[in-house]
């Protein structure tokens, strides 16, 4: 569930925040107990106005309940590969796709110039970010170059349909 867990690190300190309340405004802050009592012990004249809302903490446990009860996790999972397998058949396609990668629903696709110096098209991730944008599907450009334009869309949005040809189908609906 944890990107760090992709990585093989324990992190000290893991912050979340929006997806945690699902469009509900809640953040929360996870650590060990050791760095917690360290914190309370040097800034005991922490405040914060929305600390502890009743409303919030019920709504973050109805959102894991969903996660859980509903497969969430494994469903991004598994879209998220059939959908990763796709945007690899459009790099085969088209030279301006350097590299495409993620996992679960967060994957991103790298725009290049050229595939071998890795020179990235600015030019070309704004073009098929606006011409997305026309479709209605919202996606956002990344880093200083904006080499990479991110796809997350959000889980009940997406149904991939595999029929029985070659060809498969990613669709999109409200």
């Amino acid at each position: 569930m944890w990107v760090y867990e992709t990585q093989g690190v324990i992190p000290d300190i893991v912050t979340i925040g929006k997806p945690m309340g699902n469009g509900h405004p809640i953040a929360g802050v996870i650590t060990t107990r050791e760095i917690a009592e360290k914190y309370r012990l040097n800034r005991p004249e922490y405040f914060n106005t929305y600390g502890g809302n009743p409303v919030s903490m019920a709504v973050g446990l109805a959102v894991l309940d969903v996660i859980k009860n509903e497969g969430l996790i494994q469903h991004a999972r598994t879209t998220g590969d059939m959908f990763i397998q796709e945007l690899r058949l459009l790099k085969e396609r088209h030279s301006c796709i350097g590299d495409v990668r993620g996992f679960g629903l967060f994957l991103g696709i790298e725009f290049v110039k050229c595939r071998d110096s890795r020179e990235p098209d600015e030019s070309t991730a704004v073009s098929v970010k606006k011409e997305m944008y026309r479709n209605r599907i919202i996606v956002s450009t990344e880093a200083d170059t904006t080499i990479s334009s991110r796809l997350n869309p959000p889980c009940h949005l997406i149904r991939i349909t595999w029929p029985t040809s070659s060809s498969s189908s990613i669709e999109l609906f409200p």
